[in-house]
């Protein structure tokens, strides 16, 4: 089974508050099967041409949980794109969330996508 999430295009500028220097994507597994994610992040420096600026892929065991941290500094826009798939036959695949840090670490508001509040996608490969 497959499921894929987006954050959509996300603004990161500096106008009001502060833009994000590092994406932090925070998967918990809870399937009784191992995860193999798919990470792709677009980005932009001038809003108008997106560029594949990250792709990864990683492996979460059974029950465990995983942070990974991505650096998106210097674009003025950015969209983050995860593809889980898993081998049990029931269940949803995983919990994912992904949120903006500042450059001193803080979460930079509006760039927090709990679950419930990332976009289904296609399903992608590499």
């Amino acid at each position: 089974m497959s499921v894929a999430f987006s954050t959509g295009v996300v603004t990161n500028t500096r106008a009001k508050g502060t833009a994000a220097s590092t994406i932090v994507l925070n998967i918990n597994n809870i399937t009784s099967a191992g995860l193999t994610v798919i990470v792709k992040i677009f980005a932009s420096v001038d809003s108008n041409i997106f560029y594949l600026a990250t792709t990864s892929v990683l492996f979460i065991p059974i029950g465990a949980y995983e942070v990974r941290t991505f650096n998106i500094a210097g674009n003025v826009a950015y969209e983050f794109q995860v593809s889980v798939r898993h081998t049990s036959p029931v269940g949803p695949e995983a919990l994912v969330s992904v949120y903006g840090i500042d450059e001193f670490g803080k979460l930079v508001n509006n760039q927090g996508f709990a679950p419930e509040e990332l976009s289904v996608i296609p399903v992608f490969d590499v």
